[in-house]
């Protein structure tokens, strides 16, 4: 049996079964139903936010995100995330200028933001990448000198938490995905964060095509919600997360110890981190050619890794080919190892030495 970069957690199918018997004795499976108001809520209470509002994929809520925010213009972001966090801006209208990264932590670099800022500039749009949070400090009172808003794609980063609080508390919106490959899942699914409460309003009629009650409209709106299905498997998978959480730092640990003294690296934590969550296993090669090197010899074996995040996104077509010279080298270094729930301690031994043998 292959090996795969991640593997989506399954609870109990009988506890999964509880939900979908109340779901066919209430008949309401969609629109705002009691299980999604519940999901919220529980969401809300684990992760220390305000206002959580569960949509139907990470993706929309991004470009919920930049319609609640009514951006337009340029807005600074970074080249090394997965495609969703440039296509949301393209798709929306937006102009992305990237920024490169810190070669250390890979999130958006802030000593290289005010260079980039225009008067055409109106919001940073950056990654907390594999969970590791950005330098919210710095990026804050940089948008605040120059007016700008701030959304942080923290797809990677449920449960992260910067001085002892939710690293989603920063900025104006954060954004999550619960896709069936993350930490916590709803199979597929995404949240917006904020703790503002005009924008909170807007964001309650933007994801529901702008309905204020049945016969009347706040504004426009897309399609944002999601099925009491998708929030039963989430209602299933959040109880058990902090024992996710744990058995990934654990397998983490451990390749750590395999990795040590060899020529591979990983990106370093952001000071100021207090609680990291273990959402993905990066490691940074020493060349491509080694990483090319490194996967093969893995995939001989059947195991799987993953190139996040390659291509570096400021050389998608259809972003202009700007320069980001530290995000294009570690695009083509970056390699994640496979982590997950069930990920046996002998199988992440025999990764640790296929990789060894392969450098």
């Amino acid at each position: 049996m292959s090996i795969n970069v991640t593997k989506s957690y399954l609870p109990p199918l009988e506890q999964y079964v509880t939900y979908l018997q109340g779901i066919w004795e209430r008949g309401h499976l969609t629109n705002a139903g009691p299980l999604v108001l519940e999901l919220e809520q529980r969401l809300k209470d684990y992760l220390g936010v305000k206002h959580a509002f569960y949509v139907n994929n990470g993706t929309i809520a991004l470009q919920i995100a930049l319609k609640a925010l009514n951006l337009q213009g340029e807005v600074l972001t970074t080249p090394f995330s997965y495609v969703a966090t440039t296509s949301s801006l393209v798709w929306e209208g937006c102009v992305p200028v990237f920024v490169d990264i810190h070669p250390e932590t890979l999130c958006i670099d802030p000593a290289k933001l005010e260079a980039a800022i225009t008067s055409r500039t109106t919001a940073i749009m950056a990654t907390h990448v594999y969970g590791n949070p950005c330098d919210v400090e710095a990026i804050a009172a940089i948008a605040e000198r120059h007016n700008l808003r701030v959304i942080y794609d923290a797809a990677h980063a449920f449960g992260v938490e910067y001085n002892n609080q939710s690293v989603l508390n920063y900025g104006d919106i954060s954004t999550l995905s619960f896709h069936a490959t993350k930490l916590f899942h709803t199979v597929e699914g995404g949240a917006i964060i904020t703790n503002d409460d005009a924008l909170a309003h807007r964001i309650s009629y933007m994801r529901n095509f702008g309905h204020n009650g049945p016969e009347a409209f706040w504004g426009v709106g897309v399609n944002g919600k999601s099925s009491e299905f998708h929030a039963a498997m989430g209602l299933c998978v959040l109880p058990e997360v902090d024992k996710l959480i744990r058995r990934r730092r654990e397998i983490s640990e451990r390749y750590d110890a395999l990795l040590a003294g060899t020529a591979v690296r990983n990106p370093q934590l952001q000071p100021g981190t207090t609680r990291f969550t273990y959402s993905y296993y990066p490691t940074l090669m020493p060349s491509e050619a080694v990483l090319i090197k490194v996967r093969d010899a893995l995939n001989a074996e059947g195991i799987m890794p993953r190139r996040y995040f390659y291509p570096s996104l400021n050389l998608l077509e259809y972003t202009g080919q700007q320069a980001a010279p530290v995000s294009e080298d570690a695009s083509v270094r970056s390699l994640c190892l496979p982590l997950y729930y069930g990920l046996a301690d002998e199988d992440v031994d025999r990764i640790g030495r296929i990789i060894i043998a392969a450098l």
